[in-house]
């Protein structure tokens, strides 16, 4: 959505120049290419004051609207328009979290920037392809489509779980052209009567309202209705819920950015409310809820934006996510609220009181002190001679309190909001997080989001459960203490190893590249998986540290085997109170190196960069199993791609690879490059005529090639596929020869290379004729090798015959 726009606008610019004091010196700015995904975030605890500590906020920066909230290969993600550079809205981004349960969230890095995908990358909507109608999955894994920009919708995909997204068509297909002045919000969901997709997205036709459009395959999309209503400003949602929880009585709901909303029928064309008012879902500070697809359970939740939470790195956060359902009333169908089950995880102590008898001068509470936790009390009012009662948040002995939540027994409001009781009973739930405070009363249908400044000091961490003038019975209470939700995943260290990773000694923090180790003689970071015969990897990078390695058979402390680059000038397979073998090699700093670790027993071998031979092979059996990690000594040094198993770059024999250019590490899935010029993987291996061919895709940018008869510059012949859609034969100084064809983003494409002479034949995914046979005799023969040229490139199964 756009900021500007809003007629909350006035409140936002307020908070913002309430925080410029705060804005970090760097600007709101547009990504590039090829370091994408960025990950721009100062380390942090998630322990500052007002920091949520099971409620979602950005790692620092500017977050509003939550975007397509979506259940994919077994995570929850969490997308959400982001100024990741400052602390007011500017330049929006998609950030990107993910969950195991919706409760413990782990920062990613950006999903979505604006100069690497094209757009204005405003609100939007995503959903799972898990059929692929779409066409557009290119791997294993379901692809996540997303919807953006204003004035006419976009599509992006992911096909890595939202890793990186690309732009469907380059962004040059606009897959809906709405009318009206402005527009924007699209929201995806699965039409499962009629077999197809819906979507809603709001827009000024004709005054506030919702265009709604349908489609088969998630990229052509037929204008189906309009609805429009007036309260219907921003940020629409559509879905269905069952009724009373009968999924033959299945209504669809109809809400806006505000939470007002409306239930009744969607003959698959055209929406139909049951009344002629909205209703308001959720009171405080709400806006712009979204709810997930694709969710295991079935289950619809829902999650909001609240402005209102800041600190000194960071502004606003999410709600608690909840379980929406829908009920009959006397006034017809409304929605619940149900804060999610997974909450109870963070649970560390509980207690209960029944059946007291609550006058002014009692409080069951006193002695109860806390931060963080969740309380559910029920009263009985048909008794009561209190005029009201409630709670005291955060209390203190003078008397005052950081936030008071106050039923008033002759209005039956509940912190000023009709309430009536249900059976001579009032029921409340209370969520009480660092800057959070989240109510629910009446099995749901009551539900209140506001952010609070809470006092986290010991001595104003009371609550006091008072009534004034009179009594009211206490029937039951239940006080859970919560824990912490963060510092359980790993937002930029890729691995297939379990967690939870720990420290054992140095400090280590997210960066771009991975996990980024500092200290003063060893640290160790450990994860939670061990192992005795396995093929270990990962990709080492020095900084300003003198060693760095893969750690592996080790104790919870680190004791145990480790493989070191060390730039003395040795490769060095060590355990403490012994070097058990060196080979003695350059080891140049911020370059990066991937190390392999072979163990078979007391057998011990180390291969680096991909070579096809150990550069050391020995024995030693002190260790026979234990975890697995990584090491930095005496500086600064970066790990990432810490894999177990034969993943990783298959291609021919070679003795080692050397980059030249770029950046270049090892995943699970192959080769991966990153460069903003023309960057070279250069093999030790050499050929004069031969047929070399390989997997060959662009993540994100501009191109990649096989590269060969190339010198140790990568000076030579590139065969490559150009995303402006053109196959090319190059070498520097002259392009040999090209062939239009389109070159799709994150497609995997199979290249071969025919070489007789000066005759050079390129082929494309198998083709039995050659689309470029060309003539060249400038170099006879050289080494082998992959480009990349201003973008993420993945490189695979490489061969030569």
């Amino acid at each position: 959505m756009r900021r500007k726009n809003r007629p909350v606008w006035m409140l936002l610019a307020a908070l913002a120049a309430s925080l410029a004091v705060f804005l970090p010196s760097t600007p709101a700015a547009a990504g590039t290419v090829w370091d994408y995904p960025e990950f721009p975030y100062a380390p942090t605890t998630y322990s500052e004051p007002y920091r949520g500590q099971f409620h979602f906020s950005s790692q620092s920066g500017w977050m509003n609207d939550p975007n397509g909230l979506v259940y994919a290969n077994g995570e929850y993600h969490f997308f959400y328009q982001h100024n990741p550079h400052g602390l007011a809205w500017d330049t929006m981004h998609w950030g990107h979290a993910t969950s195991p349960d919706l409760v413990h969230w782990t920062q990613k890095p950006i999903a979505m920037e604006p100069g690497v995908q094209p757009g204005t990358l405003f609100s939007g909507g995503g959903v799972v392809d898990t059929a692929d109608s779409s066409g557009l999955k290119t791997g294993s894994l379901d692809p996540i489509v997303v919807y953006s920009n204003t004035d006419g919708v976009s599509v992006y995909y992911s096909n890595d779980n939202g890793r990186t997204f690309q732009a469907y068509d380059k962004g040059r297909k606009v897959v809906t052209v709405p009318s009206g002045v402005s527009s924007r919000d699209p929201k995806v969901t699965w039409d499962a009567a009629r077999h197809r997709w819906v979507m809603v997205f709001w827009s000024d036709e004709g005054g506030n309202g919702v265009s709604i459009y349908t489609s088969t395959n998630l990229l052509d999309w037929t204008f189906a209705s309009r609805y429009r209503a007036d309260w219907l400003f921003e940020c629409p949602d559509l879905f269905p819920l069952p009724l009373d929880g009968h999924t033959n009585q299945q209504r669809w709901v109809l809400t806006s950015a505000s939470s007002q909303y409306v239930v009744g029928g969607f003959d698959g064309t055209t929406f139909t409310a049951d009344g002629t008012g909205p209703q308001k879902m959720v009171n405080g500070d709400f806006y712009a809820a979204e709810t997930f697809t694709n969710t295991p359970d079935g289950k619809t939740v829902q999650m909001g934006w609240q402005n209102g939470n800041q600190g000194s790195t960071w502004t606003g956060d999410a709600t608690f996510p909840v379980d929406l359902g829908l009920v009959s009333t006397p006034d017809g169908p409304r929605i619940t609220r149900t804060p999610v089950a997974g909450l109870s995880s963070l649970a560390s102590q509980t207690q209960h009181w029944t059946s007291r008898n609550l006058t002014p001068n009692s409080n069951p509470f006193s002695g109860v002190k806390a931060d963080i936790y969740d309380i559910t009390a029920q009263f009985d009012v048909s008794h009561a001679t209190a005029g009201s009662f409630g709670f005291d948040l955060h209390a203190r002995s003078d008397g005052s309190a950081d936030r008071t939540v106050v039923y008033d027994t002759a209005k039956q409001t509940l912190d000023g909001i009709p309430l009536e009781p249900r059976g001579g009973k009032v029921t409340m739930r209370l969520l009480v997080d660092r800057g959070q405070l989240e109510i629910y009363a009446d099995g749901g249908l009551f539900s209140v989001a506001d952010n609070v400044d809470f006092d986290s000091a010991a001595d104003s961490q009371g609550i006091r459960l008072f009534s004034t003038g009179g009594n009211v019975k206490l029937v039951s209470a239940d006080f859970t203490r919560l824990n912490t939700s963060w510092g359980t995943g790993e937002s930029t260290l890729d691995s297939d190893l379990a967690g939870p990773w720990h420290a054992a000694g140095g400090v280590w923090s997210d960066v771009a590249g991975g996990k980024q180790g500092s200290a003063g003689g060893n640290g160790f970071y450990l994860s939670a998986s061990s192992g005795a015969d396995a093929v270990y990897q990962g990709d080492i990078t020095l900084n300003t540290a003198q060693a760095a390695g893969l750690t592996f058979h080790a104790a919870a402390d680190g004791t145990g085997y480790t493989a070191t680059l060390d730039s003395t000038g040795v490769l060095k397979l060590w355990r403490p109170g012994r070097d058990i073998a060196t080979h003695a090699m350059p080891i140049a700093k911020n370059r990066t190196y991937h190390v392999t670790v072979r163990t078979d027993g007391p057998r011990i071998r180390v291969y680096l960069d991909n070579g096809a031979d150990p550069l050391i092979d020995a024995t030693d059996s002190t260790y026979a199993s234990g975890r697995f990690g990584a090491n930095v000594f005496n500086g600064q040094a970066t790990v990432q791609n810490l894999n177990t198993g034969d993943g990783g770059l298959h291609a021919f024999t070679a003795g080692s690879w050397t980059p030249h250019g770029g950046t270049w590490t090892v995943t699970p899935a192959g080769l991966r490059g990153s460069s903003s010029g023309d960057g070279f993987y250069l093999s030790d291996r050499s050929g004069t005529d031969f047929t070399y061919q390989g997997d060959l895709s662009v993540t994100n940018g501009t191109a990649t090639g096989l590269t060969f008869r190339a010198g140790t510059d990568g000076a030579g012949y590139t065969a490559t596929l150009d995303t402006s859609g053109v196959l090319k034969l190059w070498r520097p100084g002259r392009d040999i020869a090209t062939h239009a064809i389109p070159v799709v983003e994150g497609r995997t494409y199979h290249v071969t290379v025919r070489t007789d002479g000066p005759r050079i034949r390129v082929y494309l995914d198998n083709g039995a004729d050659p689309l470029i046979d060309a003539t060249d005799s400038t170099y006879a023969s050289g080494t082998f090798g992959v480009n990349a040229y201003n973008a993420d490139v993945v490189a695979q199964n490489l061969t030569i015959s």
